[in-house]
């Protein structure tokens, strides 16, 4: 009797990725996608704006800003730029919460002339490690990536309970039972249409369950339109707004230290996307992909934007709806940079209620930490050494999401890894399946265990 198949491999041929879908369908699958990143998108520049001190309007000029480069990376990634360019695979991309941290403290010390040439050199400086770091995929297999897939998920959950439940335990709106029964019903529209739709349906069942949550929520008063008035239709960002970029050294190093982690980011989610879609990542196409992060840097510095990495979140839908055509995430990017130009549109989405958001986050989270689970059933595990690599890389990826601040005391470059669980569980897994897997240390081991666990002959 054969085996079930798994709910998480892919059902569909790898030419799904290349496929066109009618118009509708295109606008409706781009859009809800959309909805899936925006918070998380506009999160990076709310933090960076509030830690360094900016005014609202500057603050909305990044946000507008995050939005219109988040929009032409995507379109970059999901249709390619010439043979240099482009994963081409279902990519939505966003500003990277790696960044943050440096980019605070390049303000801080230097001004935010400072922290743009940094990223305008660091872009320019990730295009050769680029292509150099895709050399290293074949030191990325099932057990890396479904190490470092695994911790995604489970470490965004926290995200996703703190849309739900709020962020201030203090304040009086926390763990509101309203918050938590709109978030409950958003769940169970979502779980009813992605298990029992069919078809368009089931497609289209995160949207619908988004929008369901906004209409509940209009009557209880957490539907925020407040800013929509009071901002405007149309709106460029001025390019080097806070004026002609400066290079310190310090800041440069910085951020080109930050590259390199979101390339570790990416790199999981590209391959994630490649299992889940069954057209697998070579090293061209990681290199072109990785290629577009550090465009975003280039780009981005210019337009006084953010460094952009894959967004583990729309990883997350795009295993959950199956829609696997990268032409849907090409609208996503269309939808992005149209948002990115009409800031009032862009209030219009940010509105959303949080704990909506957070309802259908928490399934598509969770989605992305069974698909990393999935991967690592395709290891051997039988194997203690296989083992101990997975559990020690989920273990120690996991510290900074359940014991906050353990790093407090650790220098601000060493924060900018060691703060960041997926960038851990990336170089515990790399580095441990290097050493025991790849050299004669490992070899040796499983040599010594075969002839330990072998019983010897009984003398006649």
């Amino acid at each position: 009797m054969p085996e079930p198949r798994s709910p998480v491999e892919p059902r569909i041929p790898p030419s799904a990725v290349d496929s066109h879908l009618p118009a509708p369908r295109l606008l409706a699958f781009g859009l809800q996608h959309v909805l899936i990143m925006y918070t998380g998108c506009v999160s990076v520049p709310l933090v960076f704006g509030a830690a360094v001190g900016l005014d609202a309007d500057t603050t909305a000029m990044l946000i507008c800003a995050d939005l219109l480069i988040s929009g032409l990376i995507t379109l970059v990634q999901s249709l390619g730029l010439g043979k240099a360019v482009g994963v081409r695979l279902p990519v939505v991309c966003g500003g990277s919460f790696a960044a943050l941290s440096p980019m605070i403290l390049i303000a801080g010390q230097y001004g935010m002339p400072a922290v743009y040439g940094s990223m305008l050199v660091g872009g320019l400086i990730g295009i050769p490690l680029a292509w150099a770091f895709a050399r290293l995929l074949r030191f990325f297999p099932a057990l890396v990536t479904g190490s470092v897939l695994t911790v995604v998920g489970l470490s965004l959950i926290g995200v996703a309970g703190g849309l739900i439940v709020g962020q201030d335990p203090t304040s009086d709106s926390f763990g509101a039972p309203a918050n938590l029964g709109l978030a409950a019903v958003v769940m169970l529209v979502a779980i009813a249409l992605l298990c029992l739709g069919r078809n368009l349906w089931r497609q289209l069942g995160v949207l619908i369950a988004l929008l369901v949550g906004t209409v509940i929520s209009l009557p209880l008063g957490l539907y925020d339109l407040g800013s929509l008035a009071r901002t405007a239709w149309f709106g460029v960002p001025e390019p080097f707004h806070f004026g002609a970029p400066q290079f310190p050294l310090t800041a440069v190093v910085a951020m080109s230290i930050v590259m390199i982690v979101v390339f570790a980011e990416s790199t999981a989610s590209m391959l994630a996307l490649g299992e889940i879609t069954g057209k697998p990542v070579n090293r061209a196409n990681l290199a072109r992909g990785l290629t577009g992060d550090s465009l975003s840097g280039i780009v981005g510095a210019v337009f006084n934007s953010f460094v952009d990495t894959v967004y583990t979140n729309n990883v997350g839908a795009v295993a959950t709806t199956r829609v696997h055509s990268r032409y849907v995430t090409a609208v996503s990017g269309g939808i992005l940079i149209v948002l990115g130009l009409m800031p009032k549109l862009g209030a219009l989405v940010s509105g959303l209620p949080q704990p909506v958001v957070g309802g259908v986050g928490l399934i598509m989270f969770s989605v992305v930490a069974v698909v990393g689970i999935d991967t690592l059933r395709k290891v051997d595990l039988s194997d203690s050494i296989n083992m101990t690599i997975a559990a020690a890389s989920v273990g120690v990826g996991l510290l900074p999401t359940l014991v906050p601040g353990m790093f407090a005391r650790f220098p601000d470059s060493a924060q900018i890894i060691l703060g960041s669980g997926i960038t851990l569980t990336a170089i515990v897994a790399f580095a441990l399946n290097l050493l025991l897997n790849h050299t004669r240390l490992g070899a040796n081991a499983r040599r010594a265990f075969s002839t330990a666990a072998s019983p010897e002959p009984t003398p006649l």
